[in-house]
């Protein structure tokens, strides 16, 4: 799973941070291990807040375990913690998908093993109630279950998944910020984030490649409300991976792919022409909330494929 290097008050998940692919070796045990973590950190430029982790980051680890793998996992709530804390993997068969098995106070460690039967793209999050607010206040990642033979190979891939924060305080308030129950169950976020906060893929962990790469985004919506349109302004994906199914056809040539909250996609796209792309939820008005990220693209200039005139 990936372990990104710590950033003093920044929990963004550096988005190239990703373990590589499996490939051809057979099935074995894996363990992961995840440490639930509440800490104050930048939300923006301006404000502060205190969220609930995965081991220091949002989103948290990426898992990547291929299929008939037994994965062990042990889950341990951090001393300073307020609150109970567990882990809802959707990879899983089994009751709760681990969560009644992984609930634990402040300071207790809890495990549980599962077989990881079914290849794709799954969620993972915590899974105590009110399990919106875990959500909201950033505990949720990724876990990719790899075929048999693995995936097609690219020359880059990036982890990504977008969340809403719900905070008494309005969008772009100073200070630590506080979280709002009654607008997280009127659906009323705040803010709209990629990688956990704004500026974390732009300002922070813009993605980066060259002219002539193929790019693979494992795309996730932890929530816990709202649909994603995701939508890479200049680019048109060249294969989809919907619903996070490795085991179908990939869709081609797309625009824009909806995700639903809690699950995820596989995007792949070749890049062509050099410059700045912007990943977006293509319902706009997020943008002005804090969501979008940026795609970093260098190379030599491509006018056969797009030349300004003039």
């Amino acid at each position: 799973y990936s372990v990104p290097t710590p950033v003093a008050n920044d929990i963004a998940h550096d988005p190239s941070v990703v373990p590589p692919p499996i490939g051809e070796r057979g099935p074995e045990t894996v363990r992961v291990d995840l440490e639930t973590v509440e800490l104050e950190a930048k939300l923006d430029d301006r404000a502060t807040f205190r969220y609930w982790t995965f081991n220091g980051t949002v989103p948290g680890p990426f898992v990547r375990v291929r299929v008939g793998d037994t994965v062990e996992v042990h889950l341990r709530n951090h001393d300073d913690s307020w609150m109970p804390h567990n882990v809802d993997f959707h990879a899983v068969t089994g009751p709760g998908g681990g969560a009644e098995a992984t609930t634990a106070a402040p300071g207790e460690e809890k495990a549980f093993r599962f077989k990881a039967l079914n290849p794709g793209i799954y969620v993972y999050h915590c899974a105590v109630p009110p399990v919106a607010m875990h959500i909201a206040n950033g505990m949720y990642g990724l876990i990719l279950v790899e075929p048999e033979g693995g995936l097609p190979p690219v020359d880059r891939e990036f982890y990504v998944m977008q969340g809403e924060i719900y905070t008494e305080e309005p969008f772009g308030s100073d200070g630590t910020l506080t979280e709002s129950y009654d607008k997280l169950l009127n659906e009323r976020p705040e803010y709209f984030v990629l990688n956990g906060h704004v500026g974390a893929l732009t300002d922070h962990y813009p993605l980066k490649a060259s002219v002539g790469e193929t790019v693979r985004i494992f795309f996730g919506v932890g929530g816990p409300n709202f649909v994603s349109s995701f939508h890479v302004i200049g680019e048109i994906f060249d294969r989809v991976y919907l619903n996070g199914s490795v085991t179908s056809p990939p869709q081609t040539d797309v625009q824009t792919v909806t995700v639903p909250a809690g699950g995820a996609v596989i995007v792949d796209m070749k890049l062509e022409v050099p410059g700045r792309y912007v990943l977006v939820d293509h319902s706009l008005s997020r943008v002005e909330r804090g969501l979008a990220g940026w795609l970093d693209v260098e190379g030599e200039e491509n006018p056969e494929i797009f030349e300004p005139i003039g």
